[in-house]
């Protein structure tokens, strides 16, 4: 000793650093081999002496720093019973590692998500298990992070309960919802690991079954303080909330009870957990929830760890400082000396008091294991007694049921009396139970005692191994810096001891708790035996009160038989007035009903005043409206077919409401309030029918016109004479609007007949038939480029000579045109994408067509009308090349052709902007058209000259009669020819005006041949298009900009 303290100072100090450098060197190594050891890739348990460590290391560092740093670098995606065991050890490291372990296991949250979602999408067996164990952990970290009263141990008491879920219902509600998931996947974990024990080999005796169920120790200790909690939140939520808006949360609890039911029952059947864990028994039912008293029935389920195996220390700390004081002083000189006769004794001191500790520690374990198993007895009486008390509290209510039966039978007094003997019999009885309760509740009360003066002598000891401990680390502060690696070995112990001493000293206030719940309720029965003799001193008193009633009322029945002759006497007198009162109130009566009936009969009368004049000012709004008809003035105006169908359909619906209301009048003359209020829609909605009808009549055609005037004067005249019979009380009845319903039915079907057809296609469908249309041109044209070409080879095949150059020099020119045709229907699309996204704005495309429906109708009518002339052509060159055609047919496709793609130009150059490059380049485009179709008709007159045989004209040997004679017939057949050409120029023109008709424009606003149609009929029938006056070949096509429809 003294040759220590002489040792500098200096030295001490460089001694300290060396001593803390090794220490914290040694501390690595130790967790990276308990680390090492505890997870790796054999399928065995995890052994709990290297579990220990680990958790003794996060007490040590105070978190679990130094594990995560050592256990990122584990090759978890690579071995699934590696992340099996790892996962094991992090529920043990949250469960009794030190509580900052609860936030570094936090930061590494993802990692675990991520390895559970990586393992989980794999499979594998054991892949299965980390998955979910995973899900586990997370769950359980953040439940933990979000009520940090309650440890990860789960081991809260019910004041800490009650103060995380506070006095809001909502938050009690939220934490029962938290605490049921988290409960579901600690039992989603347990099933799966026994079904995948069910279907293999593997047993709960062999190491591979056992690699898989020692995670479950963790979830038996987690599910049955889980179990607890959901008890304890229902029951507060039932105190709060009705029993209805719960039976989602009752339904989830009992199928969770079966589960934790049948998993602790299979757990327990097993050899491997006997000798581990001792596993709780659930009741053979669930609580009922509905029932508040059924809380004091709960009984916490307690989970018991037996005495663990042994912890083998290893000796290596005190050589190694052994080893770090050698290096520091030297060895010393010549064998023994002082120090080393006190590190000897330091030693044996150390063994000995670790033997004493080892064995204090036994004889407490011993002893909390006795306490448990006397607890779990005393439960399991006190379960009995409580049963006995069901069974007493079914006696009583049925001592009740025959006490109220005794009441009932009061005459009866023989079986009353044998009723209360019986009764009297059931209350001795009852006494018996009682005092044998009583007897019950003096023994547990003697135990209860037995076991606070045990846990006395527990702490005494407890204390006593303290005190030892101080005197140990007051030896070793006396000693220097080479011992003092022993002495944090003994602090490191110490402090183990003080974290399972602080566990069962927990755990014993707990028992004392349900001990005195236990006495609580054994006070509670005591009062309620004490409550049943007082009901059965009731009992007797009652039928004492019954006998004394029924002579009570016997001699009230003998007072009501002479109140009763009395009672008849005052009856008669009575009736007699009544009689007398009756008779005045009838009289009363019929004066009344005749007030009543003058005063009908004056609202009958007003009501139809007001009817009469309401009807006079509906004819004179109707008869208004009739002079319009032949006023001068009324010429000038116009209206639309389309507003005059909805006023006719308007008036339509209100003369069944005049009808309506004509039939409630009828019902009830007292209340005309319905017919006056349909007369006034239908005078105003009636008038302007015929006003807007005869407005309509002035713009349509004169057949249309008369008749749409003779039908509105009509519709006037029959609403004037439904009018007047109205006014007159006798023909009220017979008044019926039908007659005016017809004439306005008229009305309607005129003004739909005179609707342009176009309109029969719906605005909001032109933008998709102008996609429709377009695509459908193009497609035309591709078929008949590629008949052009099948034509051209069967040509090839099947002429020679003149014909076969004659339909190449015909085929090739179609084909150009086509060709251009193609490129004009391109450069017309691009045109119209630009106009409609640069002028709809905000607006859909279909919202842009339809706005500028005519515009559209025009495009429609154009694109059908290049496509239909496509078709025709390929047709006549089909026949021209089959010598079954007419060259002509050829020259008047191509024409027509022209005309059409003029028109479909015309339609996109309307809208679009002068500077725009996708007009110039369709304006290019339809050049070309042009130009290809008169090469077309070139093409096919040279071909039709080269064919034709042309005989020379030689008069040389005809005399002048002959000649004249020639000259005659010859100008007889030009006369025909003119007058066949004259009369097909007729009906070419009507033709033109039929098409014009059929497609809806009207004939004056055709100014001229040259212009084309404004829309076309868009019926779902093909049929030729628009047709319109050829153009000059090979030029632009003339259009007045001002009659134009596409603007």
């Amino acid at each position: 000793m003294n040759s220590i303290r002489q040792v500098p100072s200096r030295v001490k100090s460089k001694r300290t650093e060396t001593n803390l450098g090794a220490e914290k060197e040694q501390f690595d190594k130790q967790q990276l081999a308990s680390i090492s050891k505890a997870i790796n890739s054999t399928e065995t348990p995890v052994k709990e002496k290297h579990a220990r460590r680990i958790i003794l290391g996060t007490h040590r560092e105070k978190g679990a720093f130094t594990f995560w740093s050592y256990a990122l670098g584990l090759p978890l995606a690579s071995n699934s019973i590696l992340s099996w065991k790892f996962c094991h050890v992090l529920h043990k490291v949250l469960r009794d590692g030190h509580t900052n372990s609860l936030q570094d296991c936090a930061r590494h949250r993802s990692n675990i998500r991520e390895t559970g979602v990586l393992w989980g999408n794999l499979h594998d067996l054991y892949g299965q298990l980390v998955a979910l164990h995973c899900k586990l952990l997370c769950t359980k970290m953040d439940f933990h992070m979000k009520y940090p009263d309650i440890r990860p141990n789960l081991e809260a008491s019910d004041e800490v309960l009650e103060r995380t879920a506070g006095t809001n219902i909502d938050n009690v509600f939220q934490l029962t919802v938290e605490v049921f998931d988290y409960l579901d996947c600690e039992l989603k974990l347990a099933e799966t690991v026994f079904r995948q024990l069910n279907t293999s080999i593997a047993i709960s005796t062999t190491t591979l079954g056992q690699c898989r169920l020692s995670p479950l120790i963790q979830v038996i200790q987690d599910s049955s303080q889980l179990y607890h909690f959901t008890v304890k939140l229902l029951f507060k939520l039932h105190a709060c909330l009705p029993a209805d808006t719960l039976q989602g949360h009752r339904d989830r609890f009992h199928d969770q009870f079966h589960r934790l039911k049948n998993f602790f029952n299979r757990a327990r059947d097993m050899l491997y957990f006997k000798r581990l864990i001792q596993i709780p028994k659930l009741p053979d039912s669930p609580p009922n929830f509905l029932r508040a008293s059924a809380l004091a029935e709960h009984v916490k389920p307690v989970v018991v760890i037996p005495d663990e195996e042994p912890y083998d220390d290893d000796p290596e700390p005190l050589i190694e400082a052994l080893d770090i004081f050698d290096k520091t002083f030297g060895p010393p000189n010549g064998g023994f000396d002082e120090r080393d006769v006190q590190i000897d004794n330091l030693k044996r001191e150390i063994e000995m008091l670790r033997a004493e500790l080892e064995k204090i520690k036994a004889e407490a374990q011993r002893y909390i294991t006795q306490l448990k198993s006397q607890i779990n007895s005393l439960e399991a009486e006190l379960e009995e007694q409580r049963i006995q008390k069901q069974r007493a509290l079914v006696e009583n209510e049925q001592l009740r049921m025959e006490l109220e039966q005794l009441r009932q039978q009061g005459v009866e007094t023989e079986s009353v009396q044998a009723n209360f003997v019986e009764a009297e019999k059931r209350a001795l009885a009852t006494e018996l139970r009682y005092t044998k309760l009583k007897e019950k509740h003096a023994e547990l009360v003697s135990s209860h005692a037995e076991l606070l003066r045990k846990s006395a002598d527990t702490v005494k000891m407890l204390s006593a191994t303290q005190q030892t401990q101080e005197e140990v680390a007051r030896t070793k502060q006396q000693l220097a810096f080479e011992v003092d690696r022993i002495k944090q070995e003994a602090d490191m112990k110490l402090e183990e001891q003080k974290f399972e001493m602080e566990k069962l000293k927990r755990e014993l206030e707990e028992r004392r708790t349900e001990l005195l719940r236990v006495q609580t309720a054994l006070q509670g029965h005591l009062k309620s035996g004490e409550q049943l003799n007082s009901s059965l001193v009731g009992l007797q008193a009652e039928k004492e009160v019954l006998s004394q009633k029924v002579s009570e009322r016997e001699a009230e029945l003998i007072t009501l038989k002479n109140s009763m002759t009395a009672q008849e006497a005052s009856l008669q007198q009575q009736r007699d007035r009544t009689t007398r009162e009756l008779g005045e109130l009838q009289g009363k009566l019929k004066e009344k009903m005749s007030r009543e009936e003058q005063l009908q009969q004056k609202l009958l009368e007003e009501q139809f005043s007001l009817l009469q004049g309401t009807v006079n000012e509906a004819e004179n709004i109707i008869q208004d409206a009739v002079a319009k008809l032949d006023d001068p003035l009324h010429i000038r105006c116009t209206s639309s077919p389309d507003y005059l169908i909805s006023r006719a359909e308007a008036a339509l619906t209100s003369v069944d409401g005049v009808k309506k209301g004509h039939a409630d009048y009828l019902r009830n003359m007292g209340d005309a309030g319905s017919l006056l209020r349909a007369l006034a829609q239908f005078s105003h909605l009636t008038a302007d029918t015929i006003v807007n009808g005869s407005a309509t009549a002035h713009m349509a055609p004169t057949d249309h016109a008369d008749r749409l005037t003779d039908n509105c004067r009509s519709c006037g005249t029959r609403s004037l004479q439904f009018l007047r019979d109205l006014k007159s009380k006798q023909s009220l009845s017979q008044a019926d609007p039908a007659a005016v319903k017809l004439i306005i039915q008229q009305i309607l079907r005129l003004g739909q007949e005179l609707r342009p057809k176009g309109m029969d296609v719906r605005q909001d469908e032109l933008g998709d038939l102008v996609d429709k249309e377009m695509a459908a041109t193009a497609a035309a044209i591709e078929e008949a480029v590629r008949r052009i070409d099948e034509m051209m080879n069967q040509a090839r095949k099947d002429t020679t000579g003149v014909k076969l150059e004659v339909n190449e020099r015909i085929l090739y020119s179609c084909t150009d045109l086509m060709k251009a045709i193609r490129m004009l229907v391109v450069a017309s699309t691009d045109l119209q994408k630009e106009i409609v996204e640069s002028g709809r704005g905000a607006a859909t495309i279909r919202e842009f067509y339809a706005k500028n429906s005519r515009w559209t109708e025009g495009l429609i009518s154009a694109s059908k009308a290049v496509g239909w002339g496509a078709t025709q052509m390929v047709e006549s060159a089909d026949k021209v090349v089959l010598h079954t055609g007419k060259y002509e047919e050829l020259i008047v496709c191509s024409h027509e052709i022209a005309a059409s793609t003029a028109q479909l130009v015309a339609a996109s150059k309307v809208k679009a902007d002068r500077n725009s490059r996708k007009l110039t380049t369709l304006q290019q485009a339809s050049r070309y058209v042009n130009e290809m179709a008169a090469n077309v008709v070139a093409s096919t007159k040279t071909g039709l000259d080269q064919i034709e045989d042309k005989d020379t004209m030689d008069f040389s040997g005809m005399s002048l009669i002959k000649l004249k004679r020639e000259e005659m017939e010859s100008q007889v057949k030009v006369l025909e020819l003119e007058a066949q050409l004259g009369n097909e120029r007729i009906r070419l023109g009507e033709l033109r005006k039929k098409h014009y008709d059929l497609a809806g424009v009207p004939l004056e606003e055709l100014s001229d041949d040259a212009g084309f149609l404004k829309s076309e009929p868009l019926s779902p029938t093909p049929g030729k298009p628009t047709i319109m006056k050829k153009p000059p070949l090979a030029q632009k096509p003339t259009i007045k900009r001002n009659s134009s429809p596409f603007r």
